[in-house]
């Protein structure tokens, strides 16, 4: 009997923010399920609450009426899902629930969300998430509250293994049980939400025990590893899975990290270790040159380094993803494009994630900057997946001319004999079904056509990009609105658009008060 103080709790964690229709979204959401939502089923649970999971894959029906009833809600949300956050959430506060907001779109967007739920919780920690649950009450406007730092201590694997199942019965082939063996960043990337926090390495006696408990549940486990970046302190992080797998046992892994720490000893021991896919960043030809390990270099150079040090790479580990921002400041001309094609001729195996420049709200120190130089766009949040927008007016490009870049570049990636090269070369069922249904699946060369030539053709959509109107061009409302579907008539009226120079002004008003405070303290 759970005791009488026991509340009703809904963990909600948004994995996509619509409907998956795509053969690749089917095969991999359910393994994308975040870590921290699970964490927070498993205190509630542990405190003597009643707690329902539900992760969101987008094969679910996730209209309000059919989740259930809560005496508090908490969803966990990126800000590509956050209108159906802002929807679901209208629904249950309209039936008296507490509503309660984590995940990445609470840290960038609190200004926003505090106006659709009761609290919006930035860094939180186990106290905080009790006293919402056992004090929370409703606000008109919400509360924006968070922890002093990071979590650094999480419930073992074992105590959130419940919630980690519910997610896993929902996968197909790809089981991937979440891991994370640290928080923050050592890299001071200007566009990343992760490169103010501190890095902070958790227990490796609980990544020993945590591996050890997957190896209970699953013959051969793939562990997705949720770190910024993986392996920082290389050594003491292998000597933990190493002790975790006994001999004639074996464990797969998949993690983000960084070249700088892929040297072949370590690529040597990863693939020892049960390795099989790595995500390194690149970004950017012109930048970020610690990450990839290459100084100073730039240009060809550079494209030349990276491309010897990953096809070394995947003679060890059967998959590797490289991550590139197109749109940085540093960009100009056909340049960055054409050395991401040589890049791709020159490491075929490697599939080339493609991410545009987005300002996430808070998320980094840079986007302050965009907003003081006004070139944030407002893009509603569904459109803000590095895919479907760019909210960011690049510096050295025309719309349409940057479209034309981009377009021709996922086309030469992502079609006809550079796929089928790359399935070639990919060692393993797994890799290759991967990155062939990946590719297929993208549609991401015909969308951004389609936001080229509407540059062209359409005068509102040009107007938006250019930031003379604020009215939302009528392709990206519709868009939205399907996408919603059912969700759409619980979304609030104002809820679409938002003030995308909010940090700014929030920052402006601090600002004005420490000098007020100041002035008034001189008097």
């Amino acid at each position: 009997m759970l005791p009488a103080t026991s509340r009703r709790v809904i963990v909600l964690d948004l994995v996509t923010k619509g409907p998956a229709r795509k053969a690749y979204a089917r095969a991999i959401n359910a393994g994308l399920a975040s870590v921290m939502p699970q964490v927070v089923a498993a205190w509630c649970e542990q405190a003597g609450h009643h707690v329902t999971y539900i992760c969101y894959t987008g094969v679910e029906d996730l209209t309000p009426e059919t989740i259930g009833d809560a005496d508090v809600l908490f969803i966990n949300a990126f800000t590509r899902s956050a209108l159906t956050a802002y929807a679901v959430a209208n629904f249950f506060r309209q039936r008296g629930t507490v509503t309660v907001l984590g995940g990445p779109h609470a840290r960038c967007y609190p200004e926003d969300a505090v106006r659709y739920f009761d609290y919006v919780l930035g860094f939180t920690d186990r106290d905080l998430v009790l006293d919402v649950v056992t004090q929370g009450s409703r606000h008109r406007e919400g509360l924006a509250l968070s922890a002093t730092r990071q979590l650094s201590d999480f419930p073992t694997l074992a105590e959130r293994w419940r919630f980690v199942d519910a997610a896993l019965s929902k996968a197909g082939i790809l089981k991937v049980v979440p891991m994370i063996g640290s928080v923050g960043c050592p890299y001071t990337c200007s566009f990343c939400i992760d490169s103010t926090v501190d890095y902070r390495p958790l227990s490796l006696d609980r990544i020993t025990e945590d591996l050890r408990f997957a190896l209970t549940k699953f013959r051969n486990p793939l562990i997705g590893w949720h770190d910024p970046n993986f392996g920082i302190r290389f050594n003491d992080y292998m000597g933990a899975i190493e002790r975790a797998v006994p001999r004639g046992r074996r464990m797969r892994h998949v993690a983000e990290t960084s070249l700088s720490l892929l040297g072949e000893g370590n690529v040597k021991r990863l693939a020892r270790n049960g390795f099989v896919g790595l995500l390194p960043g690149i970004e950017s030809w012109y930048e970020h040159g610690a990450k990839s390990k290459t100084g100073t270099r730039t240009g060809l150079e550079k494209v030349t380094q990276v491309a010897g040090h990953i096809n070394m790479i995947l003679r060890h580990v059967p998959f590797v993803q490289t991550n590139f921002v197109l749109g940085l400041d540093s960009d100009e001309g056909d340049s960055p494009f054409e050395l991401t094609k040589r890049f791709i001729d020159l490491a075929p195996g490697a599939y080339p994630a493609f991410s545009l420049l987005t300002a996430y709200g808070r998320a980094a120190p840079l986007n302050l900057e965009f907003q003081r130089q006004h070139r944030v766009l407002p893009f509603p949040f569904h459109l803000l997946d590095s895919n479907h927008a760019m909210n960011v007016r690049p510096k050295n490009y025309d719309w349409v001319d940057f479209y034309t870049h981009a377009v021709d570049l996922t086309g030469y990636a992502l079609t006809g004999r550079r796929v089928w090269r790359r399935l070639l070369v990919n060692r393993g069922i797994i890799p290759r079904w991967f990155g062939f249904v990946r590719a297929i699946s993208s549609g991401r060369t015909r969308y951004q056509a389609r936001i080229r030539d509407l540059l062209v053709h359409d005068r509102s959509m040009r107007r938006f990009f250019d930031g003379e109107t604020s009215e939302l061009p009528a392709y990206l409302h519709a868009r939205i609105k399907r996408q919603l579907g059912p969700l759409w008539r619980h979304l609030p009226d104002d809820a679409l658009m938002h003030d995308p120079y909010a940090y700014l002004k929030a920052e402006q008003k601090k600002a004005a008060d420490v000098s007020a405070r100041s002035l008034a303290v001189a008097e």
